[in-house]
């Protein structure tokens, strides 16, 4: 047998063998089962498509299903924000004069106002028979569709198709079924004013919209409701009963797409019943098929591997390539009459960052590309605020806004933050590093770093030392809301963001072959200060002078650890001593301010710290004690065990897709620019697994632990280049396939390979 031979059938077996380890356990086991049924909304059964989203919950007396469509949002303008007093200058004037109230009236009290909001659009109930009687339901991730049963029999399926606007119901039973559908009551009777300082800005009847134009017919219902501006929007349902089977199907339109979206509304669901259920779920299971061949886990903590399932699962359901990017809530826009917790807008200043996390190690960068294209096509509103604010050229983007991208207020001091961009801007240098597509590297990524520095060197102003600072400068959300958010010298977020921008700016530059350009942001860049550290310890500080003053949800000093890197484990003593003591002070100053997303970025911080059991005790405690029964993150502690003296129960997303970073953090490292293979798990992990993780440089990854030893490692080159590992095997000999031995390179304990596009290499235990 030749070597080539013996090479490809090598690979073939160990390819396999990866695979059936990763894959032993049916994703079915890591779905949703209920004995007792959801009776309210945010404990539902989620389903969503991007687009279109669903939550079923109920005992048949009635089921609900909870509509939601994710363009469906209140986009009227904020007066105030189209004033003379509303700048940049004034506003440093009035931090200078300390005219707090004014500042609270300018900038936070219109995010009290009913709009701009997102919106719901309504709900089907159906009831079956006279009395079911409730038995199970279940939410399959492998389908993506959830089925509730009932006593006598009875069983209802519902699923939203995984890439057309519109979802079905099947209900296998030979009772009557009654359906209603349900109007959001946009012009009911307002209970509870819009007010400022409210999670909830109050009932959806505050947005007064016209009373929604119904219609029915023998088979079919439908409502038109139009909002602010003359938006409209539609949803209808259609029905019909054959061979002991009740077959639904309903879909939403717009007058965006339609010029009569009742019509298309109802149109669709019509010809989605000629369809027939068997049809559509089967393109449905394809594309949910390919996503989940995409990446899969094994690990021995039961609690986390189940949580990274369904993490993935509503990532798959509300993240798309040509949908709009996720908000606070997503595709599940709460079903309570009342306006979305914190109007379910866009927070830049953690939320919709940690909300793609994931998606790079996570190899679903199709997900995480629909952020970035919506950052780039509303990058125009941006351009326009950055210059009706702060009168600068360049680009810097609201911290909390629309659909759109318009500025809708809150707390100024970050809503109005001059680094909102820059963060933006690293998951512009993620998609490219973990892609490596050099038309978005040229056409997305530089220009988006460029126009971002542009901003960052027009608003940034030297001092007597030469150095650079920021005017205005806070740290989300250190000291909430008052004047003391404002820090007499540059924060280390702000300064964070604005080195690594400088940084990748320049590297960037240099990639697309503007030597210039990289020369000139190292320039600014070296005209920024360094890192506020402990004279003693050297950990790092909220702001020169400032250390971390008490327990915080938001670990905006660290930026510079994680996410950015720019302080890592690899630089060598120095970075991880500041490190180690930076973890040391979060332990001293205790869990009792934080939400279930700070334990979620913990495990990121801890697996970079090489921290295994800190960051599976922080993913174990983030899905026990701040998640609902239906994995959703409901940002105070539902446990009572005291992990936080938070204990309200507001539905975010950014809490569960930070938590499967952490899991990715903790089994696959690439941002130091070397592979690390298992480099944060517990020692008491000693069967552990992953498939195709992806690293950057655009390598999948593959990687198999059996009894506390790495027995294979598989790495597959989607686009050729060097690619360098830490050597998984340490001192023991390893087999190797797929390269010739004598080409492999080699610096300290890294292995060097000079890989070709659809090149695979596995790496395997040499046994005696």
């Amino acid at each position: 047998m030749t070597r080539s031979k013996f090479s490809c059938i090598f690979l073939a077996l160990f390819t396999m063998s990866i695979a059936s380890v990763v894959s032993a356990l049916p994703l079915s086991e890591h779905g949703l089962h209920y004995k007792e049924p959801a009776t309210v909304w945010d404990e539902a059964m989620p389903l969503g498509n991007g687009l279109l989203g669903a939550l079923v919950w109920g005992d048949g007396k009635p089921l609900h299903i909870s509509l939601d469509r994710t363009d469906l949002w209140d986009l009227r303008p904020v007066p105030e924000f189209h004033t003379e007093e509303y700048s940049y200058q004034m506003m440093r004037q009035w931090v200078r004069e300390r005219r707090l109230d004014d500042l609270h009236r300018l900038y936070d009290k219109p995010y009290g106002n009913a709009g701009p909001t997102k919106i719901p659009a309504g709900r089907i109930e159906l009831t079956l028979g006279n009395d079911p009687a409730f038995e199970k339901a279940s939410l399959d991730l492998a389908q993506a569709m959830t089925t509730v049963s009932f006593k006598n029999g009875d069983r209802v399926r519902v699923f939203v198709h995984a890439t057309e606007l519109f979802g079905m119901i099947q209900a296998e039973t030979k009772e009557s079924i009654h359906l209603q559908l349900r109007v959001p009551p946009f012009a009911g009777k307002v209970t509870e004013e819009a007010g400022a300082g409210k999670i909830s800005a109050g009932d959806l009847a505050s947005l007064r919209y016209k009373p929604p134009i119904e219609a029915s017919g023998e088979n079919w219902k439908s409502y038109l409701q139009e909002g602010w501006g003359g938006f409209e929007f539609a949803v209808a349902i259609a029905w019909r009963k054959s061979e002991g089977a009740w077959l639904g199907a309903w879909s939403m339109a717009t007058s965006n797409e339609s010029l009569e979206p009742e019509k298309t509304a109802l149109s669709n669901c019509l010809k989605l019943l000629d369809t027939g259920f068997a049809s559509a779920i089967s393109t449905h299971r394809q594309w949910w098929d390919a996503y989940w061949d995409r990446s899969s886990v094994r690990v021995p903590n039961p609690i986390i591997e189940r949580q990274w399932y369904l993490e993935m699962y509503k990532f798959g359901s509300a993240a798309r390539p040509d949908t709009p990017p996720i908000t606070l809530q997503g595709p599940w826009t709460a079903d309570n009459m009342k306006i979305p917790p914190w109007k379910g807008d866009y927070h830049h200043d953690l939320n919709t960052e940690l909300c793609y996390w994931p998606a790079y190690s996570g190899n679903q960068l199709d997900g995480a590309y629909g952020f970035v294209n919506w950052l780039w096509q509303t990058r125009d509103t941006a351009r326009a605020w950055t210059k009706r604010f702060f009168d600068l050229p360049g680009l810097n983007v609201p911290m909390t806004a629309d659909l759109n991208q318009e500025q809708i207020g809150g707390w100024h001091q970050y809503t109005h933050s001059a680094t909102t961009a820059a963060w933006l801007a690293h998951h512009f240098y993620l998609h490219w590093r973990y892609s490596m597509d050099r038309d978005f590297l040229k056409n997305r990524a530089y220009p988006w770093l460029r126009e971002t520095c542009v901003f960052l060197e027009a608003v940034t102003e030297k001092g007597p030392d030469g150095k650079r600072t920021l005017p205005l400068s806070s740290s989300p959300e250190i000291n909430d809301n008052k004047l003391n958010a404002w820090f007499p010298t540059i924060t280390n977020y702000d300064l964070a963001l604005i080195r690594w921008a400088f940084e990748k700016a320049a590297e960037l530059a240099d990639e697309v072959g503007e030597a210039k350009q990289a020369q000139h942001w190292r320039q600014v860049l070296d005209e920024m200060p360094d890192l506020a550290l402990d004279a003693n310890d050297k950990k790092l500080l909220v702001a020169k002078d400032y250390p971390l003053p008490f327990s915080h949800r938001h670990f905006s000093h660290l930026m510079a650890f994680h996410p950015l890197g720019l302080i890592c484990w690899e630089n060598g003593s120095e970075d991880q001593a500041t490190i180690k003591a930076s973890m040391t002070d979060l332990d001293e100053k205790g869990t009792s301010q934080w939400c279930g997303y700070s334990f979620s970025w913990l495990a990121s911080l801890a697996a970079r710290a090489r921290d295994g059991e800190k960051a599976a005790k922080a993913l174990e405690i983030f899905a026990s004690a701040f998640c609902l029964r239906n994995s959703f993150h409901c940002n105070g502690d539902q446990s009572g065990k005291g992990y936080s003296n938070y204990r309200y129960r507001p539905f975010t997303l950014e809490g569960n897709f930070a938590s499967a970073a952490g899991l990715n953090e903790m089994l696959l490292q690439s941002y130091s620019g070397t592979i690390r293979v298992f480099p944060a798990i517990p020692a008491s992990w000693k069967d552990v697994s992953f498939q195709t993780l992806r690293a950057e440089g655009a390598f999948l990854v593959s990687a198999v632990r059996r009894n506390g030893l790495i027995q294979t490692v598989e790495i597959h080159s989607e686009k050729g280049g060097l690619c360098r590992i830490e050597n998984p095997f340490e001192r023991t000999n390893y087999e190797l396939s797929g390269i010739p031995r004598d080409t492999i390179g080699r610096e300290g304990n890294d292995l060097l390979f000079k890989t070709t596009a659809g090149q695979k290499i596995i790496l395997s235990r040499k046994t005696d």
